[in-house]
C-alpha cells in the first residue's frame, strides 16, 4: 500500500489549497472594504448601505436635531463596527495567506471561525428588524459566498496534504510519540 505523509514544513501547496487560499484572502479583502465604507458613510448619509426611509423613518439632521448625544452613540458605534469589520478582514487575510497556503489546519479553522463568529453575531438582529434588504446585506452575502467558496476549495486541497495511510505507519508520528512499529 502506497502512502504519502508531509509535515507542515514541508508542504508544497496544491493548486487547491493555493487558489482557495487566495479567494479566502480575497473574500477577507472584501470584509475590509466593507468596513471602511461603513466608516466612511457615517460621515456622509449617516445610515448604513442600502438602509433608507423604508427602514428607518427620520434622516441624519433629524436625528442630529432630536437628540445629538444619541447621534454621537450612533456615530461611534459606527466607527467602531467598521475598525471590527475590518480587523476580521485583515484577521482572515492573514490566516489565509500565512497559515491556509501553507497547509496548516489550525489556521483554515481559525480563518473560517472568525467570519462565523461574526456573522452568526451580527445576522440574525436585521431580519425581525427589517433591515434585512438586498442593498443592506448584499455585499456582505456575496462576499461570504466567495469567502466559502475558497474555505470550501482550500479545505479540499488541506485533504490532500494530510496523511493518507494508517496514522501509526506515519514516521513522523511514530517519532513524536516515540512508537515503535
Amino acid at each position: 500500500m502506497a502512502t504519502a505523509t508531509t509535515t507542515v514544513r514541508g508542504v508544497v501547496p496544491g493548486t487547491k489549497l493555493r487558489v482557495g487560499s487566495l479567494i479566502m484572502a480575497i473574500g477577507g479583502a472584501g470584509f475590509i472594504g466593507y468596513g471602511v465604507l461603513f466608516f466612511f458613510r457615517n460621515f456622509g448619509s449617516f445610515l448604513e448601505l442600502g438602509i433608507g426611509r423604508g427602514e428607518v423613518n427620520v434622516s441624519k439632521a433629524q436625528i442630529k436635531h432630536f437628540s445629538p448625544s444619541l447621534y454621537d452613540y450612533i456615530s461611534h458605534l459606527h466607527i467602531a463596527l467598521s475598525g471590527f469589520i475590518a480587523a476580521t478582514g485583515l484577521a482572515v487575510i492573514a490566516l489565509a495567506w500565512f497559515g491556509v497556503r501553507r497547509g496548516q489546519f489550525w489556521a483554515w479553522v481559525a480563518a473560517v471561525a472568525v467570519p462565523v463568529l461574526a456573522l452568526a453575531v451580527a445576522l440574525p438582529a436585521h431580519y425581525p428588524n427589517h433591515l434585512d434588504t438586498l442593498g443592506h446585506l448584499g455585499l456582505i452575502y456575496a462576499d461570504t459566498l466567495l469567502f466559502v467558496v475558497g474555505a470550501v476549495v482550500a479545505f479540499l486541497g488541506l485533504r490532500e496534504t494530510i496523511y493518507v495511510g494508517e496514522p501509526f505507519d506515519a514516521p513522523e508520528w511514530r517519532a513524536q510519540w516515540r512508537v515503535t512499529p
